[in-house]
């Protein structure tokens, strides 16, 4: 506060499910730009994880300066000497108000062919392949302050619908970790050809009582 003056820092507080909307609308929103990634169609979802959130974090800057502004940070190490890094964290290092894992599902590729690996990348449970579920336990064990969280986003095809991969994640999840309230949000209309709906899932986790 600036005395003499009305102006107070009033940081609005990140809830899950609305990072999780707002998460949705961001992808909505880069995809309506037609981005373009190397030789692929264009269209957000042939983008890379690691790049698709890049460009996440900057439109929800875009979109909830408030909300958003000086406080989202990629690629965060972790606290524990490892050389992992978080992919999302909210708030101010150290204290974090959110350490976020994100992990993309993508189960058909640019040219309507199955991704046969995309589900390792969801459910392994062997930490060498840094699934959504080994994210779990190693984000719970990471050191960053503040509430922890696992966020899947990804894609819906007619005959692969990301449902399945998504409860057999819960599943698996519950057994490692105690897994909060499920929240999502979709998209559609999307200009890609292949990757025309998705939604967004996103989960607090706690270390089992």
């Amino acid at each position: 506060r600036r005395v003499g003056h009305l102006s107070l820092n009033m940081t609005e507080t990140v809830d899950l499910g609305g990072l999780v909307n707002d998460f949705a609308q961001a992808i909505k929103r880069i995809d309506q730009r037609r981005p373009q990634w190397g030789r692929y169609q264009p269209g957000i979802g042939p983008h890379p994880e690691t790049k698709a959130v890049a460009l996440v974090v900057d439109e929800l800057v875009t979109l909830n300066n408030e909300r958003y502004e000086g406080r989202l940070k990629t690629e965060v190490r972790y606290a524990d000497q490892s050389r992992r890094k978080c992919d999302l964290c909210i708030g101010h290092d150290p204290n974090w108000e959110w350490a976020i894992e994100v992990k993309m599902l993508r189960l058909m590729g640019d040219n309507n062919k199955p991704n046969d690996n995309m589900m390792t990348h969801i459910l392994s449970p062997y930490p060498q392949d840094r699934s959504a579920l080994t994210d779990c336990t190693k984000l719970i064990a990471s050191g960053l302050q503040g509430r922890k969280a696992v966020l899947i986003y990804g894609f819906d095809y007619s005959d692969a619908p990301m449902d399945l991969a998504i409860e057999a994640f819960e599943v698996l999840a519950h057994r490692e970790v105690c897994l909060g309230e499920k929240y999502l949000d979709s998209y559609n209309g999307l200009v890609h050809p292949v990757h025309q709906s998705g939604r967004v899932f996103a989960w607090e986790i706690s270390k089992l009582e």
